[in-house]
């Protein structure tokens, strides 16, 4: 009976070590953008648009924009989502990403003060 509870405390640890182990990896990107207004966080077409973009992908954490160095930094699970499938997703919201240029049809939906 000893032995087995130990076999079970064993079972635990290591399923526990597992199941950490999975949570996967925290990385953080900066990518470089056009931002071209002034009022990025607040505009209907800058800020939440990329936020909302950006959050609805599987595995990036966090967002946040710096529109006076027109960069985007974003959290991520580095083994649920790789950084070109983040440009990507800037690019779908209208916006450039490195140098990744945005599809014309996603800078057409863009307010006038985020067009250059």
């Amino acid at each position: 009976m000893k032995g087995l509870k130990h076999l079970l405390i064993l079972l635990f640890v290591f399923g526990s070590l597992s199941v950490m182990a999975q949570s996967g990896s925290k990385e953080t990107i900066s990518i470089k953008t056009n931002i071209y207004c002034d009022h990025c966080k607040q505009c209907e077409s800058c800020g939440p648009r990329i936020y909302a973009q950006l959050m609805d992908v599987a595995g990036i954490r966090k967002v946040k924009i710096d529109d006076e160095s027109s960069t985007i930094e974003v959290t991520y699970n580095g083994t649920k989502i790789q950084p070109d499938a983040i440009r990507d997703a800037i690019n779908a919201a209208g916006f450039d990403a490195d140098d990744k240029m945005a599809p014309a049809e996603s800078v057409a939906k863009l307010d006038g003060c985020c067009k250059k």
